[in-house]
């Protein structure tokens, strides 16, 4: 972030006000640019709102690329588009590298922390403005490190690292490799929910956040991320005790959780995974199409209601490109402005299963296993209770519960089993990491 981070400003509040248009401020300012001294010196109410609207909007950046990117990187889709570097450089086509200075190492990057800039300028104007009282400003620090720790988390699981202390643009803190940089992160989300213990917000959030849109609501939703953040962190007691405390539930709806919101209007964004339905030879042909890896439709279990759900089969099974064949295509969002999931009970469900077997409690993984293999259409589990057995269980019902979402490159490279994907062409290489930007070599 040496380059990417110092030229990131803040964002003006028009770029995205077509996704908050309920939302109402008690105050105005310039949307056409407003200084970032105007916001850190002494903030307004209506200014402080502002930079909330633009963290929450650009914690959307980048979520297309990095889960296609890290998706094909795990084979478990194929972009089919105009650009041969989602087919070559991701597959490793002829032992091609990764390259560092790419869209795919870049625009995840880019996007994650530009929301973090945001925060952390939210961060320092909460913190210098005398028009909020403590409570008040302690909900929007709160809230403001709450999202940058789940962004630092998306760096950690595309590119097994991190540079977590960006506060200060000038004095940029180290690249900071996985195990080090969850333990900040960690640090970060347990000061948030101190933060956020008492507070108030003044501010709205979208509909994406409802049910988690004031300060105790909201907490859950941090419990949450600190309870993902403790099992990649290898700490099922402390995942345990932060999935009491968050909208984690056995018996829930497994789609509860906040999301990001899409729209048309010309200053919103739309949901970059979504993709035109396939009816004809012709249009299968023309465009850009997500395929899902064949392997994820013959590796399921008969009767999984997940295949049918997010693949649809194609009108010419056989078409190919680049020599590459995959026989569906994805069905996974319904329109270009479908939410995207941020952290939905079904993730935690399968936290929980993991947390519980870090825990050596295999029964209660069983458990929580079972509510998802159930909902899934399948019948429970009768595999064993060993760690092996319980591990292969966990990671399958990952990866079609899951499936898409920028999960499976790192949940098999944290396992260490990256070499057992297929090889789909001779010459291909598997990478399970993405490379760190050009611009951030120290």
């Amino acid at each position: 972030m040496k380059n990417i981070y110092n030229k990131i400003s803040y964002i003006g509040i028009a770029a995205v006000m077509m996704l908050f248009a309920s939302c109402t401020f008690d105050e105005q300012v310039d949307p056409n640019g407003p200084s970032v001294d105007g916001v850190e010196s002494n903030a307004t109410i209506g200014q402080l709102n502002e930079l909330v609207v633009g963290v929450e909007a650009s914690a959307r950046n980048g979520i297309a690329i990095e889960t296609t990117a890290s998706g094909t990187m795990a084979r478990e889709l194929y972009l089919f588009d105009a650009d041969p570097r989602n087919t070559g450089d991701l597959l490793g086509k002829n032992g091609i590298g990764l390259d560092n200075n790419s869209f795919y190492s870049t625009s995840q990057w880019n996007g994650s922390y530009r929301c973090i800039k945001n925060a952390n300028l939210l961060i320092n104007a909460a913190t210098n403005s005398n028009a909020v009282s403590d409570e008040e400003r302690r909900g929007y620090i709160g809230f403001a490190k709450t999202m940058i720790a789940y962004e630092l988390i998306q760096m950690v699981k595309s590119y097994d690292r991190a540079r977590v202390d960006v506060a200060d643009e000038n004095n940029l803190g180290p690249v900071l490799e996985k195990d080090e940089a969850l333990a900040e992160i960690r640090t970060m989300l347990n000061e948030a929910n101190t933060d956020l213990t008492g507070a108030t917000f003044l501010f709205n959030l979208s509909a994406g956040f409802n049910g988690f849109n004031d300060a105790s609501s909201f907490a859950q939703y941090n419990r949450a991320v600190a309870a993902m953040a403790a099992v990649y962190a290898g700490d099922g007691g402390a995942a345990i005790t932060a999935l009491g405390d968050s909208y984690f539930d056995l018996m829930g709806d497994l789609n509860n959780g906040p999301k990001h919101l899409f729209a048309t209007g010309g200053n919103d964004a739309l949901n970059g995974l979504f993709k035109l339905q396939s009816t004809t030879v012709e249009n299968q042909n023309n465009g850009d199409q997500i395929i899902v890896h064949d392997s994820w439709i013959n590796d399921a279990e008969p009767g999984d209601t997940r295949v049918a759900n997010k693949a649809a089969l194609r009108p010419d099974p056989t078409a190919s490109q680049d020599d590459l064949v995959g026989a569906y295509e994805t069905r996974l969002y319904a329109s270009s402005t479908s939410p995207i999931d941020i952290l939905r009970n079904e993730e935690l469900i399968l936290l929980y299963a993991e947390a519980s077997m870090l825990n050596s409690s295999p029964g209660d993984a069983v458990t929580a296993l079972n509510v998802i293999r159930n909902a899934a259409g399948l019948p429970n589990y009768t595999g064993g209770l060993d760690d092996a057995s319980l591990t292969t269980e966990l990671l399958n019902q990952r990866r079609y519960s899951l499936w898409c979402e920028n999960h499976r490159m790192f949940d098999l490279r944290r396992f260490g089993l990256s070499n057992t994907l297929p090889i789909d062409r001779a010459g291909d290489v598997i990478y399970n990491t993405l490379p760190i930007p050009l611009s951030e070599n120290e």
